[in-house]
């Protein structure tokens, strides 16, 4: 069967749990090559290779603090090390510290944009370098909802993902012209083990503000991202794609 994304190298930030295990194991199971970061757990990141390696597919776990520009650097050419070639990035890695404005540190703030905006900027700049030279490549922001249209609680984390929506258009206009894309994709409520644990009154409200009633799985956040990594998407930069159910619009 004829796999999408055979012989290409994809990079994903945060790629050990959540919504980064769901990209990194399509990736994956579409015939990619996997390098991906995380910032903890080692013995989470060994197991994702080994899963990564029954797909048939090669991976390779980087512990990575993605606010970091020299640990970036360190990231891209790591893979390119190892697989020879960089097609793909996929800014995913992120946290929240969530609080009202009038609480909020300056530490919360300055975590929130170095390790969401500043980690999309470092990898997307050393990444670009490499696919400048081979004249290909896709780079996938994972934005939220949340940089559309804002959330209470939410200053620090609404501000980084609405950067992201504003370097994926710039970073397209300015590499287009060498074959390199830039798409962003704004995931909505997705189901976790958090959403999971949701009390069950603040889950209907959620709910209902949603046209399809229900949360995205991670893994529909990840088909999105085969989509734009593949040549199926080849005519398709500078764009937002909401997965979110049709909360944004």
């Amino acid at each position: 069967m004829h796999k999408l994304l055979t012989g290409k190298t994809a990079i994903v930030t945060g790629g050990s749990r959540g919504i980064g295990k769901a990209i990194v194991l399509e990736l994956a199971k579409e015939g990619a090559n996997v390098v991906f970061s995380f910032h903890s757990s080692e013995a989470k990141a060994l197991a994702l290779v080994e899963e990564i390696e029954k797909l048939g597919a090669q991976g390779l776990a980087v512990k990575s603090d993605a606010s970091s520009f020299t640990a970036a650097k360190e990231l891209c050419d790591a893979a390119v090390s190892k697989f020879g070639t960089l097609d793909v990035v996929v800014n995913n890695a992120g946290i929240t510290r969530d609080t009202l404005l009038m609480r909020m540190s300056e530490e919360q703030w300055d975590d929130v944009i170095n390790n969401n905006l500043k980690s999309a900027f470092n990898l997307t700049k050393h990444a670009s370098a490499v696919m400048l030279k081979q004249k290909r490549g896709s780079i996938i922001n994972i934005t939220s909802i949340v940089g559309l249209k804002g959330q209470a609680g939410q200053v620090n984390y609404s501000a980084s993902k609405a950067g992201m929506i504003g370097l994926t258009k710039s970073v397209a206009d300015e590499l287009g012209s060498r074959n390199i894309r830039c798409n962003a994709i704004a995931p909505g409520f997705i189901q976790t083990e958090m959403t999971d644990e949701l009390p069950e009154d603040l889950k209907k409200r959620y709910l209902d503000q949603i046209p399809m009633r229900r949360f995205a799985t991670p893994d529909e956040v990840a088909k999105v991202v085969v989509f734009l990594a593949s040549d199926m998407s080849s005519y398709v930069t500078g764009q937002i794609i909401g997965v979110c159910g049709g909360l944004a619009r």
